[in-house]
């Protein structure tokens, strides 16, 4: 299918409160990111990998640090005087320097490609999910697809390298100590707890600030984007200068909101800061004691004092980066949010050509807020033939042709597919892909690539001649576009740089070129004034001659006139 379309987020909706959600529990690692994200998967494992290396690096370099310097208070033998010990040293930094580098630059790439899959998969589920599933969203899940989900990225760099860490170096490096000094083992061991009970009672002040700073962001993204859509209707309307107070306060929001994080981001860094170096004090003066009196070697005392702040270290950092993982798992949680709505199921019988077949809708009705639209629909789509969807404003209309398509499940009918040899086949049953490729759907809002004006209108048949590319613009009155704008006009995002009127005759002339046997034109005469709307009668009738099945929702009595079969379509409670 060539277009679809997306309605709108309400400007004036306001944000979610996270808070406000029931709250359940979130694990340091996100397993859903584990099971479902290969890249997230293989960056934990490698980061265990290289967090078994650098304790093993940590351990050497304390137990050579500790040999040459009791040597050299002992002995007064210079470390230059041991070679080897100085080359295993130098070797272990090396080693450990080597796996840090490593470990960042993986890091970094594996963030990349696990927020590139994470965004893959949304917009690939919201494309399935349907009109329906994304009505009033659109905005939202683009937020969430863009800014969003980059929360994860100083998740995955920062804080769980330091989390797989503090299950890495922090045993190793505590059973060392246990061998070369037991008293100062248990010493680490009681005030080792002290960093996440502390890690807890600062997370206790900020929980639900990561919901509130992503809705809010999320938020801010869906009005900037809608007010930027409708700019061209506030304008018209003399409404472009109200707007811009709504998107100041939730600017305002955000901003507190943010500065209220990085406020309790500083606080809990100075507290784990200092009680990291409180415990770490404590072993010293311990050994220290036991040293001036003699109840302890000095080699295993210099070796426990430096492999004890490798213990609080990797827990530390885990603390000072526990805004990374909420912010993280607050966008893990959201994407996933949107990957565990259920979608449509799929068929696996393919369509029939659609040259020869008809489709229907029988007794169909789709629920909406108040009430049913449309309410038993039955229309026949004969091929060949032009086909005029009327009804008043909010019967479903769009709705009714969404149901025939397979874009929606209606909660009563169904819609079927009538093969050229008599053959019914339920729409619900089918490849949906293999029907959508044998469909041309232009909504009321043409939905347009990027790219140069020529580019855009060739992508509907790339196989098109200049003759054929030149026959589709004459006839639709896009030549005088391509005059008057030059045919490697730059497009923007839905056809940006073009009046609505000319994006209409872009997608009108795209319609002509597709091949597809199926038209569907959504109140193709919306932005159209009396004159041009001749066009695209002539348009429907060069379609109609050419073969093609034609469907139009249509609200002006021209476009009724011209079809060869009328179906209307009505609401009900």
């Amino acid at each position: 299918m060539s277009s679809a379309t997306t309605a709108p987020a309400d400007v004036d909706a306001p944000a979610v409160d996270a808070s406000a959600a029931p709250r359940r529990r979130r694990a340091p690692l996100d397993p859903r990111l584990l099971r479902e994200v290969r890249a997230a998967r293989r960056h934990v494992a490698r980061t265990a990998a290289l967090g078994v290396v650098q304790a093993g690096c940590v351990i050497v370099t304390a137990l050579v640090i500790a040999r040459l310097g009791a040597r050299l208070l002992t002995e007064r033998t210079l470390p230059a005087e041991a070679p080897g010990l100085l080359a295993v040293l130098v070797g272990a930094l090396a080693v450990r320097a080597v796996a840090v580098l490593v470990e960042e630059a993986t890091a970094h790439r594996a963030a990349t490609a696990a927020i590139g899959a994470l965004r893959t998969r949304i917009v690939a589920h919201a494309a399935r999910l349907g009109p329906r599933g994304g009505a009033g969203r659109g905005a939202d899940l683009t937020a969430l697809a863009t800014t969003g989900i980059e929360k994860l990225r100083p998740y995955l760099v920062g804080y769980v390298p330091q989390l797989v860490l503090t299950l890495t170096v922090t045993p190793l490096a505590l059973l060392t100590i246990a061998l070369l000094d037991p008293l100062s083992a248990v010493i680490a061991g009681v005030t080792l707890p002290l960093v996440p009970l502390f890690m807890v009672l600062v997370g206790k002040l900020t929980v639900g600030r990561s919901d509130r700073l992503l809705a809010d962001m999320r938020s801010l993204w869906s009005q900037l984007l809608d007010l930027v859509e409708g700019l061209p209707t506030l304008r018209a309307l003399g409404r472009e200068r109200g707007p811009e107070a709504v998107v100041r306060r939730l600017g305002e929001r955000h901003r507190a909101s943010a500065m209220g994080s990085l406020r309790y981001a500083f606080l809990s860094s100075m507290v784990l800061e200092l009680l990291a170096t409180l415990c770490v004090a404590l072993v010293a003066v311990s050994i220290g004691m036991r040293l001036v009196y003699g109840e302890m070697p000095l080699e295993p005392a210099l070796a426990v004092l430096v492999l004890v702040p490798e213990v609080y270290l990797p827990l530390r950092a885990v603390g000072a980066r526990y805004h990374a993982s909420t912010d993280g798992l607050a966008a893990v949680g959201a994407a996933f949010e949107v990957l565990d709505e259920p979608v449509v199921p799929d068929g696996d019988l393919p369509a029939p050509d659609l040259r020869g077949a008809s489709l229907a809708l029988r007794g169909v009705s789709v629920r909406s807020r108040n009430g049913w639209a449309p309410h038993r629909a039955e229309l026949v789509v004969r091929p060949g033939r032009v086909l005029a969807v009327t009804g008043p404003s909010g019967a479903g209309k769009t709705t009714a042709v969404q149901v025939l398509l397979g874009l929606l499940e209606p909660e009563e009918g169904r819609a079927e597919v009538i093969a050229a040899d008599g053959t019914v086949t339920a729409v619900r049953s089918l490849d949906r892909r293999t029907l959508w490729d044998q469909v041309a759907w232009l909504p009321q809002r043409p939905v347009l690539p990027p790219g140069t004006l020529r580019a855009v209108l060739a992508d509907a048949r790339p196989d098109a001649s200049e003759a054929e590319l030149s026959a589709a613009a004459a006839a639709t009155g896009l030549d005088r576009v391509i005059a008057e704008r030059g045919a490697e006009t730059e497009l923007g995002r839905a056809g940006g740089g073009l009046s609505l009127g000319q994006r209409q005759r872009l997608a009108l002339a795209r319609a002509l070129l597709s091949p597809a046997p199926l038209v569907v034109l959504d109140e193709p005469t919306a932005h159209l004034d009396g004159a041009s709307e001749q066009v695209v009668l002539d348009l429907i009738g060069t379609l109609r001659d050419q073969g093609r099945t034609v469907v139009v929702i249509a609200h002006r009595s021209r476009l009724v006139e011209c079809a060869d079969d009328v179906a209307r379509v009505e609401a009900g409670r």
